[in-house]
């Protein structure tokens, strides 16, 4: 299979769907890979990288649209490659289509299989392809949220571990899945003091057994939630629907009962948010102010590190990758777990969630690769 890497084109978005080590595991089993000129060098990987493990280099974007047969990128396409893919191609990245209507209807027009990293399954239940940028932005979001409490950034210039005679900052993490506990983590190793939320009275039990009270586990009533925000320094946003948009569990309303100079950090803004004033933002302008409180909403928190994310993104995606390489839409009927990834299919949209966020019609996965 014709296998293309396009140069991510997002504001300062470092990270490339394929590493060289990806690229020999393609070329090694008979796929021809081609990559955008630079694709990867933000990051360190250069074209002769890619040269060495067997791929050719294209020096425009277009060549690698109009050749590929399955393109593989990290994040969403932008409006004007939306317009150069076309029907037959597959498209493997993340999607995030809940809260963008107009990326849906540029891939539905399109004609492509686009296929979400965020909603592949495994046997367990878990998002494997997601997962490792779950981990890498839970732990930047306290990293982030300290540098923004910080008063020359423009908070209430608090300290986020304290020092002996003041007390530390309060971090709420309103969620305790892979975000949320990673988050948690690195702000009560940082010297926080640290509180989580979730519904599962289990994942709760789960993860007051690993913090062993380092972390206050609460269940996360919306009584709860306003109280706690109400007394925090930073709020993490960690909730995460598969495929929906994020609920939104502070209200604006809110915020005027925050103390000022406290920071919202939303790490599921890519599905809408989980603040009614959350925004999608970029690492060149991360911020902005509402009612008194920093709102940190950038849209790919893991570009910040890009080189690790890259690498840790591979690790997950290279087995579908090569799987849908070797057999095509085969694949996808062959694995329910990849074909939970299916968002759509010519022209339909193929997640239950994404639909009934979107508000459109949805034909399963399955009735639309053996229809």
């Amino acid at each position: 299979m014709r296998i293309g890497v396009p140069k991510e084109i997002k504001n300062h978005e470092y990270r490339v769907g394929l590493t060289p080590a990806s690229c020999r595991e393609l070329v090694a089993r008979g796929h021809s890979v081609c990559v955008e000129h630079n694709a990867g060098s933000g990051i360190g990987f250069s074209d002769q990288d890619y040269r060495d493990a067997g791929a050719s280099i294209a020096r425009e974007a277009t060549e690698i649209f109009a050749e590929a047969e399955l393109l593989v990128k990290v994040k969403e396409p932008q409006p004007h490659e939306c317009k150069l893919l076309g029907a037959g191609q597959l498209l493997f990245t993340y999607l995030h289509l809940a809260p963008d209507p107009e990326q849906a209807k540029g891939l539905l027009a399109s004609g492509v299989a686009a296929i979400a990293y965020e909603t592949i399954t495994d046997d367990h239940g878990n998002l494997p392809c997601l997962a490792p940028m779950s981990e890498v932005a839970g732990r930047l979001a306290p990293q982030a949220g300290a540098h923004h409490l910080e008063k020359a950034a423009g908070g209430r210039g608090v300290l986020l571990g304290g020092v002996p005679g003041v007390s530390p900052a309060e971090v709420c993490v309103l969620g305790g899945g892979i975000v949320g506990y990673n988050a948690a983590r690195i702000a009560a190793g940082m010297g926080a003091s640290v509180t989580v939320y979730d519904r599962s009275p289990a994942r709760l039990r789960w993860l007051d057994s690993q913090f062993q009270g380092r972390v206050i586990c609460r269940y996360a009533t919306q009584s709860a939630i306003d109280e706690s925000v109400r007394e925090s320094d930073l709020v993490i946003g960690a909730v995460l629907i598969p495929g929906a948009s994020a609920p939104k569990l502070v209200r604006r309303a809110l915020l005027g009962e925050m103390r000022a100079g406290s920071v919202l950090v939303d790490v599921a803004i890519d599905q809408g948010g989980c603040f009614e004033t959350s925004k999608p933002t970029t690492h060149q302008n991360p911020t902005y102010v509402v009612d008194g409180i920093i709102h940190y909403c950038v849209a790919n928190m893991p570009g910040a590190v890009a080189r690790t994310a890259t690498l840790a993104l591979n690790n997950a995606t290279l087995p579908f990758t090569l799987a849908m390489a070797d057999r095509g839409l085969q694949a996808l009927r062959d694995d329910p777990h990849l074909r939970n990834g299916l968002n759509i299919f010519r022209g339909n949209v193929c997640h239950p969630a994404v639909a009934d966020s979107l508000g459109m019609t949805f034909l399963p996965a399955e009735k639309a690769l053996n229809g």
